[in-house]
Parts: C-alpha cells; sequence; structure tokens
C-alpha cells in the first residue's frame, strides 16, 4: 500500500471534511435568521409524525435526524426513499398525519424528487426539503425548501453536507419544540469541535498508516448509529474497503464471530449506553479484535482496550454531539483509500449525484 505522506490524491475531499466546523458556523447562523426555517417550522402540527426521506448517506442522515426529533418528543421515524416509492403502505397510514422531510444534497437525487412528487400530488402532505442546491428539481416538488449553500461538497462522497444539514434539522427540531436551550448549544458545536481539528488528525493518519485490515466494523447505540451507519459508508466509498454497521450490543449476537487481528472494530460510545459499550469492548478485544473507540470521555478502561481512541471533550449535551462523531469515519475513509492507492476524490463506480432515467 502506499503512504499517505506520498500521494496527494484526496486533496478536495479533505479540505471539505477539515471546513466543517466554518461550515456549520455558517450554515446555521443563515439558517437560524432566514424566512425558510420559519416557512418550515409553520407545517408542524401537532401529533404528526415527521418522516425523513433520503437515499444513501441522505438515508443515514434521516436515521440521525429522526433520533434527535425523538429526543424532543416529536415522534419521528426515517425511511429510504426507494421503500417509500415502492411500499408506501408500509409507511403511510390512513387516518395519521405527516410532516414529511426529503433530503438530497444536490436537489436532484431521482428517488427523492420521485418521493417528494408523490407526497405532495399522491398523499397532499406538504413537504420540506432541505439541500445544498438552488433552483433544482426537488425544490419545485416541496412546499418548503431549506437551502444551505455554504455546505455543498464539491467532491463525490458527502461529508460537510452531511454534517451541515444534520445540524440544520436539529436546529428546526429545537426551534419546532421550543426547546432554545437545545438550538443554543448546536450553535455552540463549532467552536467545541475546532481544536481537535489541530492535532488528531495526524494521530488518526498516523494510526492508518501503520495499521492494516481486511474488514471494518462501526457499532454505535441511540442516537450514534445513524452516524456509524455513515462512517462505515464513508469508509466503504472513499477506500473501497468492505464494512458493516451493528447496533453495538447486536454485534455479540452472531457477527462477532468476525473479530480478529485483520478487523478494525469503531465503537461509537455514547454516554447513556457508554458502560455497556465499554464491556463490549473489552469483550472484543479480548477475541484479538482491532478496536478503536471514539466517545466524549474515554475512562482509562477503554483506553486501555482500544488500540486508538478519540476523546472528543465536549460541553454540549449528548444529542447535539453526533456530527462532531461524524468527521473521524470520514477522515478514516480518507486516509485508508489514499493509502490504498487511490482517489477518495473519485471513488470508483460513484458520481456525486445518482440520477435516473425514465423507466429506471
Amino acid at each position: 500500500m502506499k503512504s499517505a505522506n506520498n500521494n496527494k490524491q484526496g486533496k478536495q475531499t479533505l479540505a471539505e471534511i477539515f471546513s466543517q466546523p466554518q461550515c456549520w458556523s455558517a450554515s446555521l447562523g443563515k439558517l437560524a435568521s432566514g424566512a425558510e426555517l420559519r416557512a418550515a417550522v409553520q407545517l408542524a402540527r401537532p401529533g404528526a409524525e415527521w418522516l425523513f426521506v433520503g437515499c444513501g448517506t441522505s438515508y443515514y442522515l434521516a436515521q440521525s435526524a429522526a433520533s434527535s426529533f425523538n429526543h424532543l418528543n416529536l415522534p419521528a421515524q426515517a425511511v429510504p426513499a426507494s421503500d417509500l416509492l415502492l411500499y408506501p403502505g408500509l409507511t403511510l397510514h390512513a387516518g395519521r398525519h405527516y410532516v414529511p422531510v426529503v433530503i438530497s444534497r444536490s436537489g436532484r437525487t431521482s428517488e427523492a424528487v420521485r418521493a417528494a412528487r408523490m407526497l405532495e400530488k399522491d398523499h397532499n402532505l406538504r413537504s420540506i426539503a432541505i439541500t445544498c442546491a438552488d433552483g433544482q428539481p426537488l425544490e419545485s416538488e416541496c412546499t418548503v425548501t431549506l437551502k444551505l449553500l455554504d455546505a455543498d461538497d464539491q467532491s463525490t462522497v458527502m461529508t460537510r453536507s452531511f454534517t451541515s444539514m444534520l445540524l440544520g434539522l436539529q436546529y428546526l427540531a429545537a426551534t419546532v419544540s421550543g426547546d432554545h436551550a437545545f438550538g443554543g448549544t448546536l450553535l455552540e458545536l463549532a467552536q467545541q469541535v475546532e481544536p481537535l481539528m489541530k492535532d488528531t488528525p495526524q494521530r488518526l493518519q498516523s494510526f492508518v498508516e501503520a495499521r492494516s485490515f481486511s474488514d471494518f466494523v462501526f457499532l454505535a447505540q441511540g442516537p450514534l448509529f445513524g452516524i456509524a451507519s455513515e462512517c462505515m459508508l464513508k469508509v466503504t466509498e472513499s477506500s473501497c474497503s468492505y464494512a458493516q454497521v451493528f447496533h453495538s450490543l447486536e454485534f455479540r449476537h452472531g457477527p462477532k464471530s468476525i473479530a480478529g487481528p485483520e478487523t478494525l472494530i469503531t465503537f461509537l460510545m455514547s454516554e447513556t449506553s457508554y458502560n455497556a459499550e465499554l464491556e463490549l469492548l473489552e469483550e472484543m478485544k479480548a477475541l484479538g479484535a482491532a478496536t478503536m473507540a471514539i466517545a466524549n470521555r474515554i475512562d482509562s478502561r477503554a483506553q486501555q482496550a482500544s488500540d486508538f481512541a478519540i476523546e472528543l471533550g465536549l460541553q454540549t449535551p449528548e444529542y447535539a454531539r453526533p456530527a462532531a462523531f461524524a468527521i473521524w469515519g470520514q477522515l478514516y475513509g480518507v486516509y485508508y483509500g489514499i493509502k490504498k492507492g487511490l482517489n477518495p476524490d473519485s471513488p470508483k463506480n460513484l458520481t456525486r449525484v445518482v440520477e435516473l432515467v425514465d423507466g429506471r
């Protein structure tokens, strides 16, 4: 494998990953003061279920957003656009009220656009789009569009667009629920994450260069499961590697059979589930797996059971932190792709937007 120090590939993606704290501040600042946010809030209805729809990274974003909405007592679920199109009856039920939110970085993702059209025209549901582009087809299909133009990625894979749109949706939840304290913590996240971008990436890059693996597993519970899913996808996309995701404690029920020195198991550890996940971390280390732990606080037991650990040290509450966890999966994928001699700016078989011709 080639060394990341001797390869100039992936520069665009890395630049966008490192720009995230500044991007969050710009995006949330504009969203918070914009008329679009007020229009989106007006679509909220007491007792309605929020329905987050996306494809790929946007679906994992949907999972993460739904978690925050549920935390703030706003019932929510996430569904892939394809499932909604093919099996609408499994999601939409007569007599229930929904507020759909359709997610697409480009605003051109075919399945997202078709899902929005179906929701608006076939089910008479007023929908919200969230995107990083202006004047695209999704906007014309939805009643309200939240646009985070500063967050758009030029790279194929989504990085800062993912975290910025997640924070935008979390801010929407805080506004709808009236939890202004939670909204304030989201605005503070960028400043708290900025110091982590100085030294931690270099440590992570050194770990990547020192160790090679055949399999990657990402584990998380609760508010971090959508983030673990996205980290799994980033390693797959950026390094063309085999990666999987599981709810942490589900890993005991069969999947742990792959634990060994050729498998890197990454734990995204949240406060509520920390002790239970710590026991699993120690168990996997005892089985011979390589382990990486990412948590807001890393105690001595977790440090001893980890081949590599990242302590975030944030002052924000548990449900306001998920975006900060995503960065390290993004970086790992790029660094490992570069190590393999690949160009993460242009991943194999992928295009920046998935647009389908009619009939496909």
